[in-house]
């Protein structure tokens, strides 16, 4: 190969390099951003775009080449000429990949060291996840929710566990994403910079409700954030006054059924009109439960194999909310769902 020619095949890299990369970047692939975390992710793929062009207009043209180069004539079958390869190009193409993925690994590792960086006012906030629902506890004001609120323009710091299977823990317009593991507790931080409603969602198969398994993320202004923790505080505030042996109105018993019955997940697996659910992983409540006493809605809770649906498989419901809830706690979520499918009696 001449120096001519290696020049033309290298500025037919270059070129071809600039074309696809230039095509491939008019593409938003990430949609809106909704993070300060978001601009460097997003820089982060732009330059492994522009490199994986690169990598891949280099096998390009000189497959290309090679099939021009060294094309056999028309009518030849002879063999072709034995190669014992070429030392040069084994290097080069060897040296060139290990500094592209050396570089690649290096701007992750300075993006990923900058994301997760803690600021100190940062805002706490624990998640659970199990099948097929999150839950969101917010330490400093003890208070629990199935909705994610956050302030805009403030770090969050999620401490997350999951209580049955792997989950994954993904608000695409903050684009940072960690996995829940069983066991363990994992952390991942994100600070959100633009107000709205969006979506968590479970980027992990975790069982047959896998695609339902998502929950509202509100980002607010801080008061709006303040307002919201209040109103939760006062409503769950109520709520451990009756469970402490008060005796409760029938709405507050209710709003208190009702809070357990979406804190704990089931309104991510079970169609029930009263609490606006419409989820079909298990049993539509609205159908199976009427005429059902309490001692048997109780059974079907703390052991939900025991007597099965038809259409319904065992090992779907989880099985530890007998000693997830306390006796008040079962006893709250039993009175409000006999209220709920069974006109109030």
């Amino acid at each position: 190969m001449t120096r001519a020619t290696l020049g033309r095949l290298i500025a037919a890299m270059l070129g071809l390099t600039v074309v696809i990369s230039v095509v491939m970047l008019q593409i938003d692939w990430n949609g809106t951003a909704g993070s300060t975390e978001a601009d460097d992710v997003d820089l982060l793929l732009d330059v492994m775009i522009v490199l994986s062009a690169f990598v891949y207009s280099i096998v390009l043209v000189m497959l290309g080449y090679s099939i021009w180069r060294y094309r056999a004539k028309p009518g030849d079958e002879s063999d072709g000429e034995p190669i014992h390869g070429n030392t040069k190009l084994e290097i080069a193409w060897t040296l060139i990949p290990t500094v592209i993925v050396l570089f690649g690994a290096a701007y992750s590792w300075v993006i990923l060291d900058k994301i997760e960086a803690r600021e100190s006012d940062r805002m706490e906030v624990d998640v659970t996840a199990q099948q097929f629902a999150w839950k969101f506890e917010y330490p400093d004001a003890n208070v629990t929710s199935t909705e994610l609120h956050v302030p805009v323009d403030r770090q969050v710091a999620f401490s997350m566990q999951a209580i049955d299977v792997i989950h994954s823990f993904w608000v695409p317009e903050w684009r940072v994403k960690k996995d829940l593991v069983p066991g363990l507790t994992t952390h991942v931080v994100a600070t959100p910079d633009r107000e709205g409603s969006y979506s968590l969602i479970c980027t992990e198969l975790c069982g047959i409700g896998h695609s339902t398994m998502r929950a509202p993320v509100v980002v607010e202004s801080q008061d709006d954030f303040d307002a919201w923790l209040a109103k939760m505080q006062k409503a769950q505030g109520g709520q451990q006054q009756a469970g402490g042996g008060a005796v409760e109105e029938p709405a507050e018993e209710a709003q208190a059924g009702e809070a357990i019955f979406n804190e704990q997940g089931c309104s991510g697996c079970h169609t029930l009109a009263a609490a606006g659910s419409t989820a079909d992983i298990g049993p539509h409540l609205d159908e199976v439960l009427p005429d059902r006493s309490a001692a048997e809605i109780k059974q079907s809770i703390i052991d939900p194999d025991a007597e099965l649906s038809p259409g319904f498989g065992a090992g779907i419901m989880p099985q530890e909310f007998g000693d997830s809830l306390s006796d008040e706690e079962l006893d709250t979520l039993v009175k409000y769902l006999m209220s709920s499918v069974q006109g109030g009696k």
